[in-house]
C-alpha cells in the first residue's frame, strides 16, 4: 500500500494522515509489502466434539492447483462424522502434508499455500485510473472516520469491498481475520450470520499485531488474559488396551458370582523363609507367595474339576480341561497381560516359581509369545502387590472362574487359648460363572485352597 501511494504521488496524503498519527495507529495504516510472508501453512482447525485427530479420506486438490476462499480442499473422517475442509486463502498449493488414510492432528498443518499478493491486485486495479484521482482512492483504499476524527484504512480487496457495499456494511465494524488485519470474504459472511461463528481462524500475523507494546501499569487485575483451558487428547486403543476392550466386553456377558474369604498366612511366611536358600540354589532368587497360591489352586482344581472347565454355548455343554494351565496377571510397560503357566498339576513349587519368573521377565522385555497366552484354564491375580483387600475380578472367557489375592497385613487374632496374637492375614476374592458353578462348589474349592496355604506342610504330599 505504501509503495503504491508513493509511486502515485500521494506523499502529501501520507504525511497528513499517517505521520501525524500516534505510532500505534501508524503501524496499522502503513506497512511495506516485502514484509508480508507469502507462504502460509494451513492448519487443521478444531472441528468440535473433542475430536483431536482425523483420517484424510479424499483430496479435492493437488500440489500446483490454484484455489480461492471456500473452495473444497479435502474430506476428513473422525470417529463420529465426515467433514469437508475448505480454504480460507486465495493462492496456489505448494505442499500437501498427508496422503489418503493418514492421520491428521488438529492444530497441525494440512498443506502450504503460496498466497496471492492481494496488495499487488489492488495496485494493478489502481493503476487503471489516473494517478491523482481521489475517486480511485476512495474506492480501493476506503478510508473511514475514526473516533478521533482521522481516517483509518481498512485493508480489503475490491471484491470484499463490493460485497460489503452490497450489504451496506461498514468495514470498520467487521472483525478482521486476514493477514495483517485484512478483512476477508469469510469475515463478512460470518458477520452477516451466513456461516457459523468461529469459522474464520485469525491469521498468525494478526495475533502479533494485536499484542500491546507494553502492559499498562494501571490495568486492573481482572483485565489479565484468561488462562487457556487444558486441551483434551484422543488416543486410539491399540495393543494391550485394545485386547482388553474385547476381552472385558465378552466378560460382561457372563453372570458373575462372587465369594470372599480370609487366609491366615502366618505359617506360610515361616515355611517360605525356610525355603529361600533352597530356592536360590534351584534358580529362584526370591521366593514369593504366588507359587504357593498357584500350586494350592492346582490341588483344589483336581478336587473340583468343574472350576477348570469351559462352557461351550453353541452345544450347551461343558469341556473339562485336563491340564491346569493357570493364567497369572502381570503388570508390564505395555499394560496388564495374563499369560499362563502350563501343566501346573505336574510341577512342584520350585518349578512353578521358575516358570513364573520367566513369564515376568519376558513380559517386562515385551517378548511374550502367543503360546504364553494360549489355552489358559483358570486365572489368579495378585492385586495385593499394589494395595487393597477385596475386589471383584472379571472372568476371562471361556474360563469359568478367577481369584484375586489382596494385601497381606498384620492384624490381631485370638489363638486356641483365647490369647491375642499377631497374625498375617490375606484376603481373597473369587468370581465364578454362575451358569456353571454354584455357591457351594466355589466355597468348597476356596476351602481346599485355604487349607493348603494355612497348613503349608500339606504341600509335601504333592
Amino acid at each position: 500500500m505504501a509503495t503504491h501511494l508513493l509511486r502515485n504521488g500521494a506523499t502529501g496524503w501520507l504525511l497528513r494522515n499517517c505521520l501525524s498519527r500516534p505510532q500505534a495507529s501508524m503501524r496499522r495504516c502503513l506497512h511495506l509489502t516485502p514484509s508480508l510472508d507469502k507462504k502460509v501453512s494451513f492448519n487443521l482447525s478444531d472441528i468440535g466434539e473433542g475430536i483431536r485427530e482425523v483420517t484424510v479420506k479424499e483430496w479435492f486438490v493437488k500440489v500446483g492447483d490454484t484455489v480461492e476462499q471456500f473452495d473444497n480442499l479435502c474430506e476428513v473422517q473422525s470417529d463420529k462424522a465426515s467433514v469437508t475442509i475448505t480454504s480460507r486463502y486465495d493462492g496456489k498449493i505448494t505442499k500437501i502434508y498427508h496422503s489418503i488414510d493418514e492421520i491428521a492432528l488438529v492444530g497441525k498443518p494440512l498443506l502450504d499455500f503460496d498466497v496471492v499478493e492481494e496488495d499487488g491486485d489492488d495496485e494493478a486495479e489502481d493503476s487503471t485510473s489516473s494517478s491523482g484521482s481521489s475517486a480511485s482512492e476512495a474506492e480501493h483504499v476506503k478510508p473511514t472516520e475514526s473516533e478521533s476524527g482521522g481516517r483509518v484504512i481498512i485493508p480489503a480487496t475490491p471484491a470484499v469491498r463490493r460485497l460489503a457495499k452490497e450489504n451496506q456494511l461498514d468495514l470498520a465494524k467487521v472483525p478482521a481475520t486476514g493477514r495483517n488485519g485484512r478483512v476477508l470474504k469469510g469475515d463478512i459472511l460470518e458477520y452477516l450470520g451466513q456461516v457459523p461463528p468461529g469459522t474464520n481462524v485469525p491469521h498468525p500475523t494478526l495475533a502479533h499485531a494485536k499484542k500491546p507494546a507494553a502492559p499498562a501499569a494501571t490495568a486492573p487485575a481482572a483485565a489479565a488474559a484468561p488462562v487457556a483451558a487444558a486441551a483434551d487428547r484422543v488416543e486410539v486403543l491399540k495393543g494391550v488396551r485394545k485386547a482388553m476392550l474385547k476381552s472385558m466386553t465378552e466378560s460382561l456377558k457372563i453372570p458373575h458370582f462372587a465369594y470372599s474369604d480370609e487366609i491366615d498366612m502366618t505359617q506360610l511366611m515361616q515355611f517360605r523363609d525356610q525355603l529361600q536358600a533352597v530356592a536360590k540354589e534351584n534358580g529362584v532368587p526370591k521366593m514369593t507367595f504366588m507359587p504357593f497360591c498357584i500350586k494350592a489352586a492346582s490341588v483344589a482344581l483336581s478336587k473340583y474339576p468343574i472350576v477348570n472347565s469351559s462352557l461351550d454355548l453353541a452345544n450347551e455343554s461343558l469341556v473339562y480341561r485336563g491340564a491346569h494351565n493357570i493364567s497369572v496377571a502381570i503388570d508390564t510397560p505395555q499394560g496388564l497381560v495374563v499369560p499362563n503357566i502350563k501343566n501346573c498339576q505336574q510341577k512342584n513349587i520350585i518349578e512353578i516359581a521358575r516358570d513364573l519368573n520367566a513369564l515376568v521377565e519376558r513380559g517386562r522385555t515385551g517378548s511374550l509369545t502367543p503360546t504364553d497366552f494360549a489355552d489358559g484354564t483358570f486365572s489368579l491375580s495378585n492385586i495385593g502387590v499394589i494395595g487393597g483387600t477385596y475386589t471383584h475380578p472379571c472372568i476371562m472367557a471361556p474360563q469359568v472362574a478367577i481369584g484375586a489375592m489382596g494385601r497381606t497385613k498384620a492384624v490381631p487374632r485370638f489363638n486356641d487359648k483365647d490369647e491375642v496374637v499377631k497374625a498375617y492375614v490375606m484376603s481373597v476374592s473369587w468370581s465364578a460363572d454362575h451358569r456353571v458353578i454354584d455357591g457351594v462348589t466355589m466355597a468348597s474349592f476356596s476351602n481346599v485352597w485355604k487349607q493348603y496355604l494355612e497348613q503349608p506342610a500339606l504341600f509335601l504330599l504333592q
